[in-house]
């Protein structure tokens, strides 16, 4: 008679026993042989596969037995064969559908076929629901332990790239993997600077060297996966909830948050065979449309495409606008040296002013957090004390927790900005003075585009005239180069009263990211 052997073991039993399917395969042989059973074809399946899978190879095996004629499945036990009900019907009908068709569980030294005893298919539904009140149970303890795992501010999986999971089992943690954390970082600044699409940004990364932990090129969907994951700002995803990890951080927020923003937008470049220098920065001033941009006789020239009943018919070439983006660089340059030597002092000084403003705010926001640290200990006795209930007492908890957690995000983020207030305002400086020789030279069009995006917020053009908008540090420079440039006294002092030292704090923290992601192609030390 012909048969299969069915075999499936778990990944927990190859580790403590060495159990493997090659083990349970050689055991069915031998049992087939003393029934004279001549083997067919072998199944195989391991849990460590996905609940799919095993679906999938019971379906082909009950699906082979029938195209074939087979009359035996041979399987080691019952739960061997099948954990839950949902396969009994299938079994079953296959095993009354002739009596030559039988199922033989071979260590349970059983038989069952059509013509079996109602108390050895009794038996046989008992096993069934034996094996699986086991997979429940075994499924409960896990998400229990997922539970806890996460309570204790680790997450209960690997951890994204970047990351390496140390420990033993039941108490492994992840750490910086610091040689991969250079690209992580790099990974995430490049697509903040909005010149790359996940595909741009694949190949990139290929060629910087960063691989997956087999040493394998990581593919565009693990890549977004990775862009989007809240691990790297200190937050554990898990069944589509948050909950606060305890992991050491190497991404800021606000350069995490800008990513997202981009991975959303519309605008977000595509994949494109031909890397124009314009693509995607400039709009139609009319109708607001991006500008088209194209190769006639290797001439590139941009046009409006009219998507919105626009007038413009003009095509421009990409040198004519270049010529009139250089002349806006030149209007950041200071004509005077004496008063450019001025203007940094003046830089210098306001940084006094700067660290005295974060001081003052630091202090308040540890003052802050230590009140709050006190009604986390107040609601803590009143519910001991069964002077609030248990609803109240989760709600004020949530509150607490999530003003606990801004206010931190906040003192982190004021002593980094402490630090580098000045760094950032010098090097805005002293980048306006030389963007025009930093655009000249670079023979990278990407190094351009960065250029570009961080001087100006917005470029549109009308019948091949340029008009822009300067960002917002750019802008006030800007001011100041216009003031300076006079040969007037009183504007030099008007200049320093209402620019460098303006009545309400100016904040341009929320652009380090932007410009730290530029800072070592465009001002080299």
């Amino acid at each position: 008679m012909k048969a299969i052997l069915f075999c499936r073991v778990s990944s927990k039993e190859q580790e403590e026993t060495g159990y493997s399917l090659p083990a349970q395969e050689k055991y069915l042989h031998e049992a087939a042989e003393k029934k004279e059973l001549t083997v067919d074809k072998v199944f195989s399946v391991s849990e460590s596969a996905g609940g799919k899978v095993q679906r999938k190879i019971f379906n082909e095996m009950m699906e082979y037995v029938r195209k074939h004629n087979i009359s035996v499945i041979v399987v080691e036990t019952t739960d061997r064969l099948t954990r839950n009900f949902k396969d009994v019907p299938t079994i079953d009908k296959w095993v009354l559908e002739d009596e030559s068709h039988e199922i033989f569980l071979a260590k349970e030294g059983c038989v069952l076929n059509k013509n079996s005893k109602s108390h050895e298919w009794f038996m046989w539904r008992v096993k069934v629901a034996t094996a699986e009140y086991y997979v429940r149970l075994l499924s409960e303890n896990v998400k229990k332990g997922q539970k806890e795992k996460l309570s204790q501010g680790w997450l209960p999986t690997r951890p994204p790239i970047g990351y390496k999971t140390i420990g033993e089992t039941g108490h492994k943690t992840h750490v910086v993997d610091e040689t991969k954390v250079p690209l992580v970082k790099r990974m995430f600044s490049l697509y903040a600077t909005g010149n790359y699409s996940l595909k741009k940004l694949t190949e990139v990364m290929e060629e910087e060297g960063l691989r997956n932990d087999y040493g394998n090129k990581i593919v565009k969907s693990r890549l977004h996966q990775y862009l989007t994951d809240p691990f790297y700002i200190g937050k554990n995803r898990w069944n589509d909830q948050l909950t606060n990890g305890k992991q050491e951080t190497f991404i800021s927020k606000e350069l995490f948050e800008k990513v997202q923003q981009l991975l959303k937008s519309k605008t977000t470049p595509k994949y494109r065979k031909h890397n124009h220098l314009f693509k995607a920065l400039i709009r139609c001033e009319e109708c607001s449309g991006l500008i088209t941009w194209e190769i006639h006789k290797g001439i590139i020239y941009g046009h409006c495409n009219h998507y919105r009943n626009c007038t413009q018919k003009t095509w421009f070439g990409q040198e004519e606008v270049e010529i009139q983006l250089i002349k806006a660089f030149e209007k950041l340059q200071i004509n005077n040296p004496r008063l450019a030597d001025w203007i940094r002092k003046a830089l210098k000084e306001t940084n006094k002013d700067a660290m005295e403003y974060y001081t003052a705010s630091l202090d308040e926001l540890n003052q802050r957090l230590k009140l709050l640290e006190q009604r986390f200990e107040k609601i803590y006795d009143d519910k001991i004390d069964e002077k609030i209930t248990e609803e109240f007492y989760k709600k004020k908890f949530q509150q607490y927790s999530e003003e606990k957690e801004q206010t931190s995000e906040a003192i982190q983020k004021h002593s980094n900005a402490s630090t580098r207030y000045h760094e950032l305002a010098m090097n805005v400086y002293d980048l306006s003075q030389r963007a025009k020789e930093i655009y000249l030279k670079a023979k990278d069009i990407d190094k351009k585009r960065q250029l570009l995006r961080l001087v100006f917020e917005k470029l549109t053009i009308d019948e091949g005239k340029i008009y822009y908008t300067y960002s917002k540090a750019f802008k006030l420079l800007y001011a100041a180069v216009e003031a300076t440039n006079s040969s007037k006294v009183d504007d030099i002092v008007k200049t320093r009263k209402e620019i460098f030292e303006p009545g309400k704090k100016i904040d341009i923290m929320p652009q380090m990211d932007g410009f730290y992601a530029y800072r070592p192609v465009l001002l080299l030390r």
